[in-house]
């Protein structure tokens, strides 16, 4: 069986590390490949290992060894799946490796918002804390969480894990699920519809899938529902907000500040309207890649062909 990696760089960019593999077949590594590349890479393989290379209808169409696709994420919106299933083509992810890595960063930019560590910590770098008589200084407001409310859109794992540390910081909680999904009655986080949680939530923050139903979900008229106060966190997908208008209400004053860690294009295009945005802060796409979050990744991936080469695939989607 030959097993082709068309981008393993992000998770490990040390061939050694993807060693096993080794035991299901030929292996061939490549730390990240070029559109123009990927057809004479990927031909005659019986695996594909992505990331966030695109395999998309023509590409399967022109492969008619591959078998198995493992996606090496949650988000699995780089592959055709109705194309792949159409040619039998199953295609695995991983779900639940980042959920305590991405909770952490969620918490992070948060705290950084509310806050402002950075901004205090280069005050006193520069001198400004020592040059005034005052035993302490405030550089901006600071804003404590306790009592205030977290809206989660999407209450997956990670959105429950988000739940679970706001309410160990006194917050409540509050959710909305995309996927339609009649919740159920005993669940202790409350279920409201998308514009109620722009109405009532302190902070915003994003855990659902990228789908037709959630791409734009965030734009200028439901910021307008918001506290002129909230804070839009963004872990999820990029276009999940409509970039130019996330820039415009901050700009505006609309909401009090936005944390990214993910974009519509990435890298980041020079020109995404969120670069000069007021107190904006993006993170270039790291929620996921703490060293204990990649090693659970690596080895679920593995795993995932292993079942694979058993005739058992687990994990599938579509």
């Amino acid at each position: 069986m030959k097993i082709v990696v068309l981008d393993g760089r992000t998770l490990n960019e040390d061939p050694r590390a993807w060693s096993g593999l080794d035991a299901y077949g030929e292996v061939v590594y490549h730390p990240i490949s070029e559109p123009d590349e990927v057809f004479d890479r990927a031909v005659g393989s019986d695996v594909l290992i992505v990331n966030k290379c695109p395999v998309r209808e023509p590409l399967i169409a022109r492969l008619p060894d591959l078998k198995f696709i493992a996606v090496t994420a949650t988000g699995f919106d780089c592959v055709d799946v109705a194309a792949a299933k159409a040619r039998g083509v199953a295609v695995s992810n991983v779900r639940g490796y980042s959920t305590d890595s991405v909770a952490q960063l969620t918490f992070a930019l948060l705290l950084e918002l509310t806050l402002h560590v950075g901004t205090h910590s280069d005050a006193v770098f520069a001198g400004e804390w020592a040059s005034q008589p005052d035993f302490s200084i405030r550089k901006t407001p600071l804003v404590e969480l306790a009592g205030k409310t977290m809206g989660i859109v999407g209450l997956g794992q990670i959105g429950r894990k988000v739940a679970g540390v706001a309410e160990a910081f006194g917050m409540s909680t509050i959710a909305h699920r995309p996927s339609g999904r009649t919740p159920d009655p005993s669940d202790p986080i409350p279920a409201v519809g998308l514009d109620e949680l722009f109405e009532r939530a302190d902070a915003i923050s994003l855990h659902c899938p990228l789908t037709p139903t959630t791409q734009g979900l965030v734009n200028a008229d439901r910021l307008k529902k918001a506290k002129p106060t909230a804070y839009l966190l963004n872990t999820g997908r990029g276009p999940l907000i409509v970039e130019q208008d996330v820039a415009d209400a901050l700009n505006a004053d609309v909401i009090a500040g936005a944390a990214v860690d993910v974009v519509s294009r990435e890298p980041i295009s020079p020109d995404n309207p969120l670069l000069k945005a007021k107190n904006c802060i993006i993170t270039p796409h790291i929620a996921w890649a703490t060293a204990e979050a990649r090693e659970r990744l690596m080895e679920a991936t593995i795993a995932n062909v292993a079942a694979f080469a058993t005739g058992r695939p687990i994990n599938v989607v579509g």
